[in-house]
């Protein structure tokens, strides 16, 4: 059955392949995927719905806190909500590949708008008890195993090729502003009428995105074959990706940047209470800065045409040597302000490799891969962070901070040296106009990776 207006009968546009698209130029306009419809409808819907689920999270685990007075029980609600990610996660990306991602996204859009509703008529009531919340956020988790791939690989059926860097980049901004506005309305809404009310606004907020979606027109979608069903698609998707280094390689750097890199909530909390004794206060301030810099990192990358595997590894490698420069911080405004360009390469690492990802993978694949993306990404920091607050514990917040950053920076000059190596690739220093330049360049004997490098 047709989700879209009556324009939707005319047929569908013969499938695009990214790989064999050609390039694009290395800059465009910051905001030129807008320019489509359908993904400027989807666009619009983003920035209302994000804004809801960062209210959502902070009411969320206010009221947790509210309920039992437990840090630890808060914990539990975000491991719960993280939990069908990690469990099912893959399988999410076979049924991806399957389904037509419009349909898809309606039903798990609707799915969380529910969840949000239901939490807030359980509040409002005065009756909701701690595993409602936790019975909801698995919920969540749930819908976001198929919703989260099917985001993903939608961008591309959106805008084609040409446009996807720029698109990722934008749904990252998107994203960050509402990092930036989304806890402050929450903040207002609680201490002034209630944190029902938030998950009101929460699951009000989808009425967006679901209607973004019914109002695209399929006739301009850039509509891919899916995947048959059958057997073994799991283990066929698992092989894709070994068997592609520019595939496989920009996966494991995020997932040790994820996994150790990216544990801000430990080591920002101890910076401020234990290293610079300044309060909550200053945890808000580090946040903000950080949100801030992933900001700016988002729409520098929109502006950017392409999407190279040396910038992803150079993104990586700045990331890392950041954050062991922070560590050794002596001040406190200079700690924060080494917070905004952490959050520039961080975002960088994330959207290059995320755009990498999705442009060399094959359209009837793309959901298992971004599943595994998304995966690595996501459960990597809930599995690093007890034992990077345990070294935290052990010997402080700065060799904390500082370890992260260089199993970050080890992760990014090992990955590079194996792209090197497999693309048949060598470093070329030259001098441009007064300036030195350091490029990889193809050997006589390279291979197609050096294309994409």
């Amino acid at each position: 059955m047709s989700t879209g207006s009556g324009a939707d009968s005319a047929p569908a546009p013969t499938t695009h392949d990214s790989r064999t698209a050609p390039d694009t130029p290395r800059k465009s306009s910051m905001f030129s995927s807008l320019r489509v419809r359908n993904y400027r409808l989807f666009f619009l819907g983003q920035v209302v719905s994000n804004t809801g689920t960062w209210m959502q999270r902070i009411a969320q685990d206010w009221l947790v806190l509210s309920l039992t007075g437990s840090s630890a029980a808060v914990g539990i609600t975000t491991a719960l909500q993280f939990l069908p990610m990690l469990l099912f996660g893959l399988y999410g990306g076979v049924l991806v590949d399957r389904l037509p991602k419009r349909p898809t996204l309606l039903a798990t859009q609707s799915a969380m708008a529910v969840t949000g509703l239901a939490l807030a008529a359980l509040t409002l009531t005065g009756q909701v008890q701690v595993w409602h919340v936790y019975v909801a956020a698995f919920a969540v988790g749930l819908a976001t195993v198929l919703d989260n791939p099917a985001r993903q690989s939608f961008v591309s059926e959106m805008v084609g090729p040409k446009q996807l860097q720029n698109a990722v980049s934008l749904n990252s901004a998107n994203f960050q502003s509402a990092r930036l506005i989304g806890p402050a309305v929450a903040g207002l809404m609680i201490t002034g009428v209630g944190t029902g009310w938030a998950f009101l606004a929460n699951g009000l907020s989808f009425v967006a995105p679901i209607a973004g979606l019914l109002l695209m027109r399929s006739r301009e979608l850039h509509v891919v074959e899916r995947a048959p069903r059958g057997k073994g698609q799991l283990r066929e998707g698992l092989r894709y990706v070994a068997g592609r280094p520019e595939l496989i390689w920009p996966i494991v750097l995020v997932g040790f940047i994820g996994t150790f890199g990216f544990n801000f909530p430990v080591w920002l909390s101890a910076y401020a209470d234990d290293v610079f004794h300044a309060g909550a206060g200053a945890y808000s301030l580090f946040n903000t800065v950080m949100a801030v810099g992933s900001l700016v990192g988002a729409l520098l990358a929109a502006r950017r045409g392409t999407a190279r595997l040396r910038v992803l590894i150079a993104a990586a490698a700045a990331f890392g040597a950041l954050e062991i420069v922070a560590a050794a911080a002596p001040s406190y405004w200079l700690f924060a302000l080494l917070m905004a360009p952490i959050g520039i390469f961080g975002l960088t690492v994330n959207v290059t490799a995320n755009t990498a990802v999705q442009m060399g993978t094959d359209p009837a694949m793309r959901g298992r891969v971004m599943a595994l993306f998304m995966m690595v990404f996501m459960g990597g920091t809930p599995l690093g962070a007890p034992l990077v607050g345990w070294i935290t514990d052990a010997y402080g917040a700065r060799v904390g901070f500082a370890v992260g950053g260089a199993v970050s920076l080890a992760a990014a000059a090992t990955v590079g040296l194996v792209l090197t190596r497999v693309g048949g690739l060598r470093l070329s220093i030259a001098w441009h106009r007064g300036h030195p330049q350091v490029n990889l360049v193809p050997r006589e004997q390279g291979k197609e990776l050096a294309a994409v490098a």
